[in-house]
C-alpha cells in the first residue's frame, strides 16, 4: 500500500541483514502506508549454511546458495509486507565478498572490488525513481567490519550525492540514518541471556557479536515493535532458514532470540534503533525514521546539493 506518505529506502549487504536489523521498522513503515524499497547488494553466496539438509548449497560444494537465498528473501519480504525489493545492478551482479581478509575479497566480481560510481550509479537510479524521504543503511564500519557492509555504506553515501546532481529527475535524500544498538540495551540483554543460559544453543554471544553498538546518546530514532511487527519479523527471520536459527521460546528479560551459524544465542531485537548519518535530524524522542518536518514534505526534483555524508574510513 502506498498512500503518498514519505518513502523509505533500505540498503543492505546480503539477504537476511535487512530482517535482522530492520524487520520491525520495515513492517511498521508498510503498516503506515509508506513506500518501502529494499536494495540488497549481493546474493550472500558465501554464507555458512545452518540446516544439514541444505549443506549441499554451500560455496565449497554446489555453490548454489545465492540463488536459494533469492527465494528466502522473497519469502521474508512477503512476511513483512514489502513488495519492492531489488538486487543492486540485478541479481548476482556483485558477489558476496566473504569476511575481511578472505580470498573472496579479491574476486573481480566481488562487491568489495566494485567500481564506486558503477555501483553507486545503479543505486542512484533507484533513488531518483523511488524518491525516498529517508535512507537506512550501516555506519562507516558496516556495523561490524564486514567488507560488504562497509561497501554498502560507501555505495549508499555516494549514491545520495549522484542522485542529487542537477538533472530532470534529481532527488535530494533529506535524511540518512545508520542502524545501531544502544550499549545499555545490548549489555542488559546479553546479561540476561548469560543468567538464563544458552538453552539448546551452543553458547551466548558477546558484545562484539552485536553490530552497531553505540553509546546511548547517539540514538536519534527508536522504533518499538507492536505485536504485529514483532510477529512479522520473527516469521521473516525464519524464512532466512539457511542463515538464521530462531528460538522457539522467549527468554525472560530478553524476549525472542536467535543464533547465526556459530550457534551463539543473541537477542532478536523487537525494538530497533538508528543514529543520524546525514541530513535533517529527527525531533527528540522520534519513534519513526520519517518523523519531522523535512522528510514529511512532498519530494520534488531538485538541483541542489546532496546532504553532507558522514565521514568514511
Amino acid at each position: 500500500m502506498n498512500t503518498g506518505a514519505p518513502g523509505v529506502l533500505l540498503v543492505h549487504a546480503h539477504p537476511d541483514d535487512e530482517t535482522i536489523t530492520n524487520g520491525v521498522t520495515m513492517a511498521a513503515a508498510v503498516a503506515a502506508g509508506r513506500r518501502v524499497t529494499l536494495v540488497t547488494c549481493t546474493l550472500g553466496e558465501e554464507g555458512e549454511v545452518i540446516p544439514p539438509d541444505l549443506a549441499h548449497l554451500a560455496p565449497d560444494r554446489e555453490n548454489r546458495l545465492g540463488p536459494h537465498r533469492i527465494g528466502e528473501l522473497a519469502a521474508a519480504m512477503a512476511e513483512l509486507g514489502v513488495t519492492d525489493h531489488r538486487f543492486l545492478g540485478g541479481p548476482g551482479r556483485w558477489r558476496d565478498s566473504g569476511m575481511m581478509g578472505a580470498p573472496q575479497n579479491d574476486r573481480p566480481d566481488s562487491l568489495w572490488r566494485s567500481d564506486d560510481d558503477e555501483a553507486a550509479g545503479a543505486l542512484a537510479a533507484v533513488i531518483r525513481e523511488t524518491r525516498p524521504a529517508v535512507l537506512l543503511t550501516y555506519d562507516p564500519n558496516g556495523g561490524y567490519g564486514h567488507p560488504d557492509h562497509i561497501r554498502a555504506h560507501r555505495i549508499a553515501t555516494r549514491a545520495v550525492e549522484l542522485a542529487a546532481e542537477p538533472g530532470p529527475a534529481a532527488h535530494r535524500v533529506p535524511r540518512i540514518l545508520w542502524t545501531c544498538v544502544p550499549r545499555s540495551a545490548a549489555e542488559r540483554a546479553l546479561g540476561a541471556l548469560r543468567a538464563a543460559g544458552p538453552g539448546r544453543f551452543a553458547g551466548v554471544a558477546d558484545l562484539d557479536a552485536i553490530p552497531g553498538v553505540v553509546d546511548d546518546e547517539q540514538v536519534v530514532v527508536t522504533v518499538v515493535g507492536g505485536p504485529r511487527e514483532i510477529a512479522a519479523k520473527r516469521a521473516a527471520m525464519r524464512a532466512h532458514a539457511t542463515q538464521i536459527d530462531v528460538g522457539e521460546e522467549e527468554v525472560e528479560g530478553v524476549g525472542p532470540v536467535f543464533a547465526l551459524s556459530n550457534g551463539l544465542v543473541q537477542p532478536l531485537w523487537t525494538t530497533e534503533w538508528f543514529r543520524l548519518g546525514a541530513g535533517s535530524p529527527p525531533p527528540p524522542g522520534a519513534k519513526d525514521p520519517c518523523a519531522g518536518p523535512e522528510p514529511d514534505e512532498p519530494s520534488a526534483p531538485s538541483a541542489g546539493p546532496a546532504v553532507t555524508p558522514g565521514a568514511t574510513p
